[in-house]
């Protein structure tokens, strides 16, 4: 048996979709990556929405939030709901949120996801070009619905935001949308149509086409259970799996919603929360929209797949261990339903995963201050599918010691010190 001590290399932590990104980029550079990934069950790249939206640059804080509160603490059907066993523990989170609602805080969010995302069709279309599967991506845009005017009016600031950072839209009457999608219900009367943006048609395909490609040019992919990042003075030196220590040149946290977790030892404390996301797939909906749509009134995702109709939505807070609470998926029959009233729902399933938040809405990337050779790529919420390959790409370069033009400073770890 070879008992060859295993050589340092750059470890990332995390087999999400941001993850293998940042994996992918590396291997294409030669840097044979190791890929650690506990598989946790509904990880969240297999259940999210498909979307790929680069003009989503309005953070989920925006002014006026605070009237919103207490209808999150006392609404279990509300679109975001916080239990009340999990009030006491949300708090300091929701403190946070509720301060970066305010406009400078807004504005420096939205440029620094502009700056981000702005690139993620090319950055997702450069990947799968790569690995021949542009096929899971689909470039049919996007549909906000509204029923009158005055709903549509209460996305006024957000809308503006996007605009402004060169999202283009266009606002469609009950004629101009049915004749795009006429199988919605005639309750919705008004749409904004965002033509730039796209969907991934199967999410679950995509970071296994990802994963196949960091393994073709050399990296690694393994199972193990992270349980810290062993440091060598003010340096990372390797790895503390539950399999044993893996010894790290670089090390890369990528770990989604529980990244914090293994932050918090090194003194560094990230405002980490994960929103369980739940979706539910019909494989024989009866109805075929052309693209994803969005009704305002009901804050779901509805996607067309390859193997189905998707509901994705219904945000709850409740931390890492609780489980699934099947009422809130169930919900997700209701609000599609609101857009088509004919839709069969029979064979429904349902899923449950954690999105990794932060109160800004704003990833945390780059490398710690404090500590060297760490870098971080996590907390991208509700834009994890969109940002993973631009985060892939300047994460990657900069691990490699590149110099990308991207500033890294607005999404720092230590900015909530």
């Amino acid at each position: 048996m070879d008992s060859t001590p295993e050589q340092p290399r750059i470890i990332v932590i995390g087999g999400g979709i941001v993850g293998l990104c940042v994996a992918w980029h590396l291997a294409r550079r030669g840097l044979a990556p190791l890929v650690i990934e506990a598989r946790k069950a509904n990880a969240a790249y297999t259940g999210n929405a498909g979307a790929i939206s680069h003009g989503s640059v309005a953070p989920l804080a925006m002014p006026g939030v605070l009237r919103q509160v207490p209808k999150m603490l006392t609404d279990p059907a509300g679109a975001l709901h916080i239990p009340l066993r999990y009030w006491l523990k949300a708090a300091p989170w929701l403190a946070r949120f509720v301060a970066s609602a305010r406009a400078p805080k807004v504005e420096a969010s939205a440029s620094a996801l502009a700056s981000l995302l702005f690139s993620a069709p090319e950055r997702h279309q450069e990947i799968l070009a790569a690995e021949g599967a542009l096929d899971l991506i689909r470039q049919e845009g996007q549909m906000y619905l509204y029923r009158d005017e005055a709903q549509m009016a209460k996305d006024a600031a957000g809308l503006e935001l996007r605009r402004r950072h060169g999202l283009r839209m266009e606002v469609l009457d009950r004629a101009a949308l049915a004749a795009l999608e006429p199988e919605i219900s005639p309750a919705y009367t008004r749409a904004v149509f965002l033509p730039d943006h796209g969907s991934c048609v199967n999410p679950a395909r995509m970071a296994s086409v990802i994963a196949s490609g960091i393994r073709r040019m050399g990296g690694e992919i393994r199972e193990a259970e992270v349980r810290a990042i062993k440091l060598e003075g003010r340096r990372a030196a390797g790895v503390v799996t539950d399999a044993g220590l893996v010894p790290a040149s670089q090390v890369v946290l990528s770990a989604g919603a529980w990244s914090a977790r293994l932050l918090a030892p090194l003194g560094i404390k990230v405002p980490l929360e994960t929103q369980r996301g739940y979706h539910v797939m019909l494989p024989d909906a009866g109805v075929r929209p052309g693209r994803i749509l969005s009704p305002a009134d009901r804050k779901v995702f509805i996607t067309p797949m390859e193997d189905g109709l998707r509901v994705a939505g219904s945000v709850e807070f409740g931390g890492l261990e609780a489980p699934p609470t099947e009422a809130r998926a169930r919900l997700l029959l209701g609000d599609l339903r609101a857009v088509f009233p004919n839709v069969r729902t029979e064979g429904a399933t349902t899923w449950m995963g954690h999105r990794p938040c932060l109160p800004d809405s704003v990833p945390v990337m780059g490398p710690l201050k404090t500590w060297d050779g760490i870098w971080c790529a996590f907390g991208h919420g509700h834009l994890g599918l969109t940002g993973s390959a631009p985060t892939g790409a300047v994460v990657a370069a900069a691990v490699a010691g590149e110099k990308p033009n991207f500033d890294f400073a607005p999404f720092s770890a230590e900015r909530f010190a």
